[in-house]
């Protein structure tokens, strides 16, 4: 590994010398470069930033975003009227974005007939998400109990899972948009007092809160759908504690 070492000595002279690589592509090899110097133990962390910290280049960091308490999640489950069919829908789509971290579109597309018994269990099976990567989720077992309830209200036992409803609350149509799902998460969000809240928001909330409670990082990395670990930990913010911030207790 010396010539990693030569070569890191080499990036420190540049940087003093010239201005930052024109090319993008040049600036991600020498970050890889140094990244391996320092997980070899050849150079510390303070060194590795320092070779790679150029003037004028924008850094990408981890933009938590928002997601919901358990608390604020039940409240949020408790706004629909489930004494009507909207409600009942309206359930059904909290329900299955905050417990089974679906996307949008995953949602609005998916079918009654994707929702089958595996291993004793309801699950979504072979549910095609993001990149084409195929997961299938399990359903908590209230979830299904509300999709049960919702199904029999609206006679449905095929196709599309959540229909348009019109303004007297009967179905009228075969699919609901996925627009219309963020319109009923942002809603319910409002009247729990939370702005600007939508459904991608519940999916990282699903994601959080099975952290909390002792989910193992690879399982969450399924049911996120996700390529890597490293995907579902940027995505959780795992690298930034910010309910216990380490300058919590600073003593001043």
């Amino acid at each position: 590994m010396k010539h990693l070492l030569h070569h890191s000595h080499f990036i420190a002279s540049l940087r003093q010398e010239h201005p930052p690589p024109a090319s993008l592509r040049s600036l991600s090899a020498i970050r890889k470069l140094v990244g391996e110097a320092r997980r070899n133990g050849m150079i510390g962390l303070e060194e590795a930033t320092n070779l790679t910290d150029f003037p004028n280049v924008r850094q990408k960091g981890i933009r938590l975003g928002k997601w919901l308490t358990r608390e604020q999640a039940k409240e949020l489950l408790a706004v629909p009227d489930r004494s009507k069919l909207k409600g009942k829908r309206d359930y059904v789509i909290i329900a299955l974005l905050v417990a089974c971290a679906l996307r949008r579109r995953e949602l609005a597309t998916l079918n009654v007939e994707d929702i089958q018994l595996r291993e004793r269990r309801w699950v979504i099976i072979d549910l095609r998400g993001k990149g084409g990567r195929i997961r299938t989720v399990a359903i908590p077992i209230w979830v299904k109990q509300g999709i049960d309830v919702w199904m029999t209200a609206a006679k449905i036992n095929k196709g599309r899972l959540l229909r348009r409803l019109s303004k007297s609350g009967k179905i009228a149509g075969e699919e609901l948009g996925d627009w219309a799902i963020w319109s009923v998460v942002e809603q319910s969000a409002k009247q729990i007092g939370i702005e600007h809240f939508g459904a991608h928001d519940l999916r990282r909330t699903c994601a959080k809160l099975c952290r909390k409670n002792g989910g193992d990082l690879e399982q969450i990395k399924f049911l996120l759908g996700h390529s890597s670990i490293q995907t579902t930990e940027r995505y959780l913010g795992s690298e930034q504690d910010i309910e216990i911030a380490v300058n919590d207790n600073l003593g001043l």
